[in-house]
């Protein structure tokens, strides 16, 4: 089965300083677990999103650990301090090495 990617990241593009946000994200991406038959009635290899990395401007916000658990087009979420304008960095890796990542600008006001 394909990959789909497409990376996305929601998130408002300016908040005051100190302002709680919430980021959320979206990729698409058919977390196949290797233990289900497809409809060809073969088991495909596992091929599923392993980590997502988060920073703010180059500094690390969180990892996230994923594995086949994980729904198809995996949704993640969470609250951010506002402190200073930068760039949220999002990358997503999956189980056989390969990655996509996508970034947003906050502005700090």
């Amino acid at each position: 089965m394909a990959r789909f990617g497409n990376p996305m990241i929601r998130m408002p593009g300016h908040a005051k300083k100190g302002e709680v946000i919430e980021v959320r994200s979206l990729i698409m991406d058919p977390m196949i677990t290797g233990f289900v038959k497809n409809k060809a009635g073969r088991i495909p290899p596992a091929d599923f999103i392993e980590e997502v990395t988060v920073t703010f401007n180059g500094k690390l916000l969180m990892t996230a650990d994923w594995g086949t658990a994980v729904s198809a087009n995996p949704y993640l979420a969470f609250k951010m301090r506002a402190e200073s304008s930068g760039t949220l960095r999002m990358v997503w890796r999956d189980n056989r090495g390969r990655h996509w990542s996508t970034s947003a600008r906050l502005r700090v006001t």
